[in-house]
């Protein structure tokens, strides 16, 4: 792979045109991008972010990409972690700053050594999560007493709070503002009792390329262990389906065996794992 085959602009729509197909082709794999760049495009991330978008010319097609967001790693898809090294040499030459980066776990690996190499940055694994695929969709039993409510303007201050809980729950950093955060751009659901108080509550993407990512699902501590996190999850999925979704994906923390024993009685498979890691420039001694 040439440095040459790589292309790069600030453009999302002309991004886009080069690697819009590319991306659509395989919606699974790609639900960040594909995500990313329909906020971009739409306008839906609040103030104007300079994102980096690459691609990788293969010929008359791509065969993978990358963009980079203010204050965000870089993220690579469907690249081998051989081309994922190539470009790490080709970015660090070209002086990118990278905070770090976010692919597939062998790919974000093969990137963040390759990095360390060309710049003397340390990387450090800070993040794996799993990807699964929504396959034949199937009620957990027993149902709990309840119902499902799609969340309204009047519960918008219990979906922030709940939000705010969860990225507390998951060790995310709080974002600036609500609609700097990641989650002001998508439809809640609550589940609740048959009194109509919320007990959990599942986030959901618009739909791109017919994919369509839960995220989050939240049920507070005290409420935990009583079915409400798979009730809401079926009914957010079933939503999607309902909606002409195709693909119906999220990801999940790996080390929480509970919510992944959760998501596949409901009919979730693994795709992949993802990892993340960080670069700083205080390199440990040798010895």
């Amino acid at each position: 792979m040439r440095s040459d085959d790589w292309h790069m602009t600030e453009d999302v729509d002309h991004f886009l045109g080069r690697a819009g197909d590319f991306l659509r082709s395989r919606p699974t794999l790609h639900t960040m991008p594909l995500t990313v760049t329909d906020k971009l495009r739409t306008g839906g991330v609040g103030e104007y972010e300079p994102t980096v978008f690459g691609w990788l010319e293969q010929g008359d097609a791509v065969g993978g990409i990358f963009y980079r967001r203010p204050n965000h790693r870089l993220s690579l898809a469907l690249l081998s972690p051989g081309e994922a090294v190539p470009l790490a040499a080709h970015l660090a030459d070209l002086g990118q700053p990278l905070s770090g980066v976010t692919a597939d776990h062998d790919t974000a690996t093969a990137f963040a050594e390759a990095w360390q190499r060309h710049t003397g940055t340390a990387s450090v694994h800070s993040l794996r999560v799993r990807l699964y695929r929504l396959g034949t969709l199937t009620s957990p039993e027993p149902v709990p007493d309840g119902q499902g409510r799609v969340a309204g303007p009047q519960d918008r201050e219990q979906v922030i709070r709940w939000c705010g809980e969860f990225i507390a729950d998951v060790g995310e950093p709080p974002a600036d503002s609500w609609a700097d955060s990641r989650f002001a751009d998508k439809q809640f659901t609550f589940w609740e009792t048959t009194d109509g108080t919320p007990v959990s509550m599942a986030g959901w993407t618009t739909m791109v390329a017919g994919m369509v990512r839960l995220d989050p699902v939240y049920t507070p501590a005290h409420l935990r262990g009583r079915g409400y996190a798979g009730a809401v999850t079926v009914e957010v999925s079933r939503a999607a389906l309902a909606a002409g979704a195709t693909d119906v994906v999220l990801f999940a923390d790996p080390a929480n065996v509970t919510s992944n024993a959760l998501y596949q009685r409901i009919g979730y498979v693994p795709v992949t794992d993802f990892a993340g890691y960080d670069f700083s420039d205080d390199v440990p001694e040798a010895g």
